[in-house]
């Protein structure tokens, strides 16, 4: 298993050893002692799990406060792009994102931690897309920064992207409030 840090601090790659045979393969998805020694020190208190069709956009969501959250994400079937964007005020790649396919095939996944923006859009046909998170969902703690603001210059590989009504009438990026320091 190797761990890659990125260009923004605190952002994380994962790629797992592979075993392929006959049979088909084997990975291990997480192993709390490897994954502490690659920089991700965390607890996962619940499994996310959603399968969503091509074009779709999900994001950019994230928690505040005490329910602030943490997600290592990953592709079961399918290939998306996954996009965390830096809401730590004072951070020197605040409002930069990062962006990287995960799929089926390479099986990486993305280290998130609390201060971070997330969205993926499917790129394939259809995606089943996993994550594990270090703290519980709560409604009430619950942000989202529009997915297509203009300040973030993110591009989603997608023609037409397929938003819920909720992720639209999300906060423009300069609207944020100071939840997160650097």
């Amino acid at each position: 298993m190797q761990f890659e840090k990125t260009f923004i601090d605190g952002l994380i790659v994962v790629k797992p050893d592979i075993f392929y045979d006959e049979r088909g393969y084997f990975f291990e998805a997480f192993n709390i002692e490897k994954f502490a020694d690659g920089g991700i020190d965390k607890t996962f208190v619940q499994d996310n799990i959603s399968k969503s069709v091509k074009g779709t956009v999900r994001g950019l969501h994230y928690q505040v406060g005490q329910y602030a959250q943490g997600k290592l994400c990953s592709v079961v079937l399918g290939k998306v792009l996954d996009v965390a964007v830096d809401i730590r005020f004072g951070s020197p790649t605040f409002g930069k994102h990062f962006a990287i396919e995960l799929n089926e095939e390479t099986k990486n996944q993305l280290w998130i931690p609390p201060g971070f923006a997330h969205g993926f859009s499917v790129l394939s046909d259809s995606a089943v897309f996993s994550y594990k998170c270090s703290s519980l969902y709560n409604k009430q703690s619950e942000r989202a920064i529009l997915f297509n603001d203009s300040s973030l210059n993110i591009d989603w590989k997608v023609e037409k992207p397929i938003v819920s009504e909720k992720d639209l009438q999300a906060k423009l990026f300069k609207e944020i409030e100071k939840d997160f320091l650097y």
